[in-house]
Order: C-alpha cells, then structure tokens, then sequence
C-alpha cells in the first residue's frame, strides 16, 4: 500500500510538473513585465499582450494536442511538446524586438498546451468519480508551487541578469521534463485509442451540444476571466501603485500561489466527504464577494495590508473551483477524455487571453479595470451556477 502511494506521488509530480510548465512561463517574468516596457519602448497594453500571446497559444495548443493524444497515445504528443517548448524559449532569448518576441510568446504557450491537457487526459485514464476529484485536487496543490516558486526565482534572476535570462532557465527546465517524457509509460493502450484523427475533432460539436458539459466550460471562462485580470494587473498594482521592488512582488504573488496550493490540499481532503456541487458552489461565492470588496477598497485608497488579504481571499477559491468543475464535467467523458480535458481548457484560456490587455487600457496606475473584470467575471460564473450547473444537481 505504502508502494502504491509513493508511485501515485512520484506520477501527481511529474504531471504537476508538465501542467505547470506553460503557466511558468508566465509566473516566472512576471516582476520583469514593468522592464519590457522601457526596453521595448512600447505602452502598458502592448506588455501585457506578451502574455495574452501566450495564453491563447496555450488554449489552442490544447484543443490540437488533446485530439492526437486521443490518436496517438499520450507519450509521443508530449514528447514532442516538450522539445517544441524548448525551442520556443529560445526564440524567446533571442528575439530582438517586439514582434518576434511576440511570435515566440505564442509558441511558447502552443507547445507547453500539450502538457496541460494531456496530463488531464492521463489523469482520466487511471482514476475516476472521487478518485479523480482527488488526484486533480493534488495536482493542483502540487501545482500551486509553480506561482510561489516562479516569480521568486525571476525576481531573484533579475538581480544578476536580465528577463532574458528567464527564459534560458525555461529552456533547461523543458529539456529536463523531454527527457523524463521519453521514459514515461504509455497510459492509453493501443485498442483504446480512435481509429481516425478527424473523428478526435469531430467530438468538439457533440461536446458543445452536450448542455451540462458546456456549462462548466462556459462557468470555467468565466472564472478564469477573472484571474487573467489579477495576472496581467498584479505586478503594476504593486509596483507601480503601491511601489513594491520586483522582489517583493514575487514574494507577494507567491503568498497568493500557496494559498492556491493550500485550497487544493482541502479539496483534496474533501472529496468524497463533500460533493463536488458544493464545493463548487461555497468556492464560487467567495470569489465574487471578495471582488466586490476589494473594489470598494480601491475606491477608499485602502492600505496594501487590507488590500492584500482581500485580494488572497478572493484568489485562492480557484483551486476548489477547478478541481471540482473539472471532475464533474469529466465524469460522463469516458471515450472523450483527450478532447473533453482540451476543450475545459481552451474554456479556462479563452477570455482570459482576450482581455489582458484591457487591464492596461487606463494606463498603469489604476486598478479599477483589473477590479471591474474580475467582478464582472465571477458574476457570470454565479449565473452560469444557479441557471446551467445547480438545476442537474438539485437532488445532492
């Protein structure tokens, strides 16, 4: 029993790892952000479309890659993610202005996709009903290291090099997990597997007429929505308003990633105990009203020691948000787990990636556009709760 659970552990860090990679390479240059507008000489907008690039390249990296893993098997796909990301952090190093750096952004995102959805997917493959609950819940406890750890670690590189160096460390870290690829087990086996790659993108339409289904994909666009706003608005609300160095933002962004990796222990412990609608619903309703009084805290000028633990309140639901979402949304995707887990995850991306930029459509000195779309966002995702999800679970 005890071997089983070391190997369960050794498998949740790998895949914690893989999920992580994407998002990493956004968390860790994020105290550089404020550089990259006097380096490139370009508006706050422009910045954060360097991250917007990103997570549309993530979302759809996913809805190709979910598909052919769906066809080929989860090993090969990832595999070639990995190397893809590799090169793309590169051209990240390199680029000389904006636009190819923008390009480079893209691909970066494109290539680590593989490893968001397919680690889902192979996450589908072993475990179901609570089990699954579970597993994502650790993944997402795991993976919650990423923003605690990332941003310190670009604040720290910031002190001997500059955001370029960043993306060399990115470069080593996916070397590392294309070799721990190579070596991975095949989950999917051969007779599981589609017959034709086209019949895996013809499962997109019958999981958009699927109503339950696209009902967490629509609560989960819109929950995300919101904390793209808090990504891309972050590192200006503190540097810029409250005038924090880069270092101490990364330990503030990091204070917000373990509470992330906290949230995700208790979903985990819960599963099973609590069901999933209700820790969707309780989790939901804590974001919206902690956007609510971060924004009457805005208004008022309030301190950053009240800001901080608002804004920490309303973040961290999210891993409870996820994980139980994703469970329920999966549970009935048995021969659509490659496809299922890419479209939640193009879901997730989507309108985050569209408005990052509207965060700095004001300028760098205000956090109201932040504030404005994270309300507007989980107030979506309370309607999308009561009228699509709530009605199919009325008796749990």
């Amino acid at each position: 029993m005890e071997r089983i659970k070391i190997k369960q552990l050794r498998l949740a860090l790998f895949l914690a790892l893989l999920t992580a990679l994407a998002p990493l390479a956004n968390d860790m240059y994020l105290p550089a952000l404020p550089m990259l507008h006097s380096h490139f000489s370009i508006s706050t907008s422009l910045v954060q479309l360097t991250l917007t690039m990103t997570t549309v390249g993530i979302a759809f990296g996913q809805i190709v890659a979910g598909p052919i893993s769906d066809y080929m098997g989860r090993r090969s796909p990832l595999l070639l993610g990995m190397i893809s990301f590799c090169l793309a952090s590169l051209g990240c190093v390199y680029a000389e202005n904006i636009w190819l750096f923008l390009l480079c952004r893209f691909l970066l995102g494109l290539s680590g996709a593989s490893g968001i959805v397919i680690t889902m997917a192979i996450a589908r493959d072993i475990y179901e009903g609570a089990e699954l609950t579970r597993f994502v819940a650790i993944l997402i406890m795991l993976n919650g290291l990423a923003p605690i750890i990332s941003p310190i670690i670009g604040g720290q590189i910031l002190y001997f090099g500059t955001w370029r160096d960043v993306f060399v460390l990115l470069f080593f870290i996916g070397i590392m997990l294309a070799i721990s690829t190579f070596f991975f087990t095949e989950t999917l086996p051969a007779q599981k597997r589609i017959k034709h790659i086209y019949s895996a993108f013809r499962k997109y339409p019958e999981l958009l007429h699927d109503r339950y289904f696209f009902s967490h994909c629509l609560l989960q666009c819109f929950i995300f929505g919101a904390f793209f706003s808090y990504i891309a608005g972050s590192a200006f609300l503190f540097q810029n308003i409250y005038g924090v160095s880069p270092q101490t933002y990364s330990l503030i962004f990091g204070g917000i990633g373990l509470g992330l990796m906290l949230m995700g222990s208790l979903a985990a412990r819960l599963a099973g105990r609590v069901s999933d609608i209700k820790l969707l619903k309780y989790a939901t309703h804590t974001s919206f009203l902690g956007s609510i009084l971060l924004l009457i805290l805005f208004l008022a000028d309030g301190s950053i020691f009240i800001i901080y633990p608002v804004l920490f309140v309303t973040i961290v639901p999210l891993s409870v948000i996820g994980a139980s979402s994703f469970s329920m949304a999966l549970a009935k995707q048995d021969h659509n787990a490659g496809s299922a887990s890419a479209f939640l995850g193009f879901s997730q991306l989507l309108l985050g990636g569209a408005i990052m930029p509207l965060v700095g459509i004001a300028g760098d000195d205000t956090p109201l556009p932040m504030t404005i779309l994270m309300i507007t966002g989980y107030s979506l995702a309370i309607w999308c709760y009561y009228r699509r999800i709530a009605p199919e679970h009325r008796s749990d």
